[in-house]
């Protein structure tokens, strides 16, 4: 089983800023990607970044160059440093995990952190 532990958000002003983290733990033998995802009430969720194993990042337009995805593979967990905030990135942020469980056999699967609001004041 692997857990996801989000901590980091909470309420800022307009162009302020907010690090969220998130950390895994469990039985895994590795963790490929991981991401951020974010749900503002009455929308779907959607993506804001992720980032592989080997440091390769990918970004929804609406965070370009004011979000940094980042992670620390020793500690199993990934940053997002949230920058130039506005009130339309206020939404519960979600981290995701993809992890290959074992080896031998393959198994795979997707985990979800239990999320953490981000709150963007005008």
């Amino acid at each position: 089983q692997v857990q996801l532990v989000e901590s980091g958000g909470g309420l800022v002003q307009a162009g302020g800023s907010l690090r969220l983290s998130c950390a895994a733990s469990g039985s895994f033998f590795r963790i490929n990607v991981m991401g951020w995802y974010r749900q503002a009430p009455g929308k779907q969720r959607e993506l804001v970044a992720t980032i592989t194993s080997g440091g390769d990042t990918n970004y929804a337009d609406s965070v370009k160059g004011r979000f940094i995805i980042s992670r620390d593979n020793a500690k199993n967990t990934v940053y997002l440093q949230m920058n130039s905030l506005k009130p339309v990135d206020t939404a519960v942020y979600y981290c995701n995990a993809g992890v290959v469980v074992t080896m031998i056999p393959l198994r795979t699967s997707a985990y979800w952190g239990q999320g953490t609001q981000v709150t963007v004041s005008s």
